[in-house]
């Protein structure tokens, strides 16, 4: 990470028990997806990744916008992601865009984004890399690449296929149209659509109901549902049956079990 991002931070977090709140905070800038923000962001999922006691993960972001995608004005000038020859900027994108679409790929606990405002671009495919979405009102969804002469760069095309099926996602590619918060809700792009002003609070209602679950039998579940949509049955079903197999043979079950059971056993 650059040295002089470290007095402006970007990208900062809040702790709320087992849930770990990190805010896009570059509201000025539709918190568009900067080499600096894209480094801040990595930095601190990753870290979350590692931590034991964080359960679960909120995405959310400051201002009316969730993450306008890249930098219009860096694209003009040719700045920031975007400065150089076309090896230096296809490396530049594998290195900072690309660790965000690692990290959230493979991120044992579960993530929720909060969309508040719009999702447009790399920010659209930002909230489809959650294993959750939940939207204001006023929130927006669009694959707007082609607006700008571009496709996306970060890994949303494959996300959104597995969200709304090749058909569905081929028209929001090739049309780059804007889809509301509730026609995300009738294609699956968010579980839950919430008056605006009720939006945070549900979303941490979700989140705290989330993060109370049994860590590891959490992260196995979220495990198991990811692979299952995209695994054969007899595959699902031999990862079901061992996972199954290491928690009923825990701690953490039989502790479960006994709570539960309000101590008698």
């Amino acid at each position: 990470m650059n040295e002089d991002t470290l007095d402006a931070p970007l990208v900062r977090t809040e702790r709320a028990g087992r849930v770990l709140n990190v805010v896009l905070d570059a509201p000025a800038q539709g918190n568009a997806l900067t080499v600096d923000m894209t480094e801040q962001l990595a930095d601190i999922l990753e870290e979350a990744a590692l931590s034991e006691g964080v359960h679960c993960l909120v995405l959310r972001s400051s201002g009316k916008h969730f993450c306008t995608g890249g930098n219009v004005k860096d694209m003009q000038e040719g700045t920031d992601l975007m400065a150089g020859s076309v090896a230096d900027v296809r490396t530049r994108l594998q290195h900072t865009l690309h660790r965000l679409t690692r990290v959230l790929a493979t991120i044992e606990i579960p993530t929720i984004a909060e969309v508040n405002g719009m999702a447009i671009g790399a920010g659209c495919d930002l909230a489809l890399m959650c294993d959750i979405r939940i939207a204001g009102e006023r929130a927006q969804f669009a694959e707007s690449f082609l607006r700008l002469g571009l496709v996306s760069g970060i890994g949303g095309a494959w996300f959104l296929t597995r969200l709304v099926g090749p058909a569905k996602a081929m028209e929001m590619t090739l049309t780059s149209e804007f889809m509301d918060a509730h026609g995300a809700l009738a294609h699956g792009i968010v579980s839950r659509v919430v008056p605006q002003q009720e939006l945070a609070s549900e979303t941490a209602r979700l989140a705290a109901k989330v993060a109370s679950a049994p860590p590891l039998a959490l992260r196995m579940a979220k495990r198991l549902v990811r692979e299952s949509a995209r695994s054969e049955l007899s595959t699902a079903l031999e990862m079901a049956a061992s996972m199954q197999a290491i928690l009923l043979c825990g701690d953490e079950h039989k502790a479960t079990v006994t709570a539960f059971l309000g101590g008698s056993q």
